[in-house]
């Protein structure tokens, strides 16, 4: 166990529980109190002795890089496109993530999405609250039953959505930059993936290579009776083109979790019923958190040991 004397200085307010047991076990510093001219107070303090630093993966401020003492950066999520790689790899700064322990929560999102839009639940809640019932049936919806769920980015999240997609007898198809061994149809590009789905569903991670690949020519051709659901990144999203889709019914319906510029949402979206809106909780469940944190300080603890990190990230 790591004692107090060794200062981490925690880039932003990710997560209370593990804040305040990174607390108890070393002596941090919370960047995200200060202001810009006490950041820079604290960098030059912590100059010599600070190695580490832990971060949200979704925010780092940048001024975490003027440590010039800094080895780690120990992330707290999953996608990393926020680091700056050209800097950790030229310095030998170590990056870990928090892969694996949030992907059962993620995977649960994902199908309540797919229901959610299927079958338009959130509308029915709604059809029965406004008392519109009493006026006459709720319009129908889709079956899942025998249709085609296309996932973009199969990775170890995307094989835990298709474990639950299954009992609902849906079909697997999906794209990777290169096929997997695995039994279901692969399609080498994104938009003959949304040709043959009835349901698209984007596990891509953010950067520059991914940046808007879930185009206006993706919608046209997942079709008027498609789903589109997002719980991967919203930079992978042109969302010019998904609202057009949905206000011009390209698309059947599309379910997001995830948004381009979070936590602000397209003003559009927000009055559409075609749409099902949540504000990013595929990882928020007590139980996924806390493993998370859990990881976060394993691999500090690892680094500071001087053993391999459980979680490394590398970037070429």
């Amino acid at each position: 166990m790591m004692t107090k004397r060794i200062d981490i200085l925690v880039a932003n307010d990710f997560h209370d529980e593990t804040i305040s047991t990174l607390d108890k076990l070393y002596k941090t510093h919370h960047l995200w109190k200060y202001s810009e001219e006490q950041k820079k107070n604290l960098i030059c303090s912590l100059q010599g002795k600070c190695k580490a630093v832990v971060t949200g993966s979704w925010n780092c401020d940048k001024i975490v890089y003027t440590l010039d003492s800094l080895e780690i950066i120990s992330c707290f999520g999953v996608g990393v496109d926020i680091i700056d790689f050209n800097e950790t790899n030229s310095r030998g700064i170590k990056v870990s993530n928090t892969p694996n322990v949030l992907n059962d929560s993620v995977a649960e999102i994902a199908l309540a999405l797919i229901l959610a839009t299927a079958r338009n639940t959130v509308a029915a809640d709604k059809f029965v609250r406004n008392k519109e019932w009493q006026n006459g049936s709720f319009p129908f919806a889709q079956s899942l039953t025998g249709k085609t769920l296309g996932i973009v980015g199969l990775g170890s999240i995307g094989e835990e959505i298709v474990q639950r997609a299954l009992p609902f007898n849906l079909n697997i198809a999906y794209h990777n930059r290169s096929p997997k061994n695995v039994p279901y149809k692969y399609y080498p590009s994104i938009t003959e993936l949304a040709a043959n789905s009835d349901i698209l569903l984007c596990m891509l991670p953010g950067g520059a290579a991914t940046e808007k690949v879930i185009n206006q020519e993706v919608f046209q051709n997942l079709g008027p009776t498609g789903i589109f659901i997002n719980v991967g990144r919203g930079s992978t999203v042109d969302e010019d083109a998904l609202v057009d889709a949905l206000a011009t019914n390209q698309i059947f319906a599309a379910g997001l979790d995830v948004y381009t510029n979070e936590p602000n949402v397209p003003e559009q979206l927000l009055s559409m019923e075609n749409v099902v809106l949540l504000p990013h909780i595929g990882s928020a469940t007590i139980e996924a958190r806390r493993a998370m944190g859990q990881l976060v300080i394993d691999n500090l603890e690892a680094h500071f040991s001087e053993k391999p990190l459980l979680t490394p990230v590398t970037h070429s």
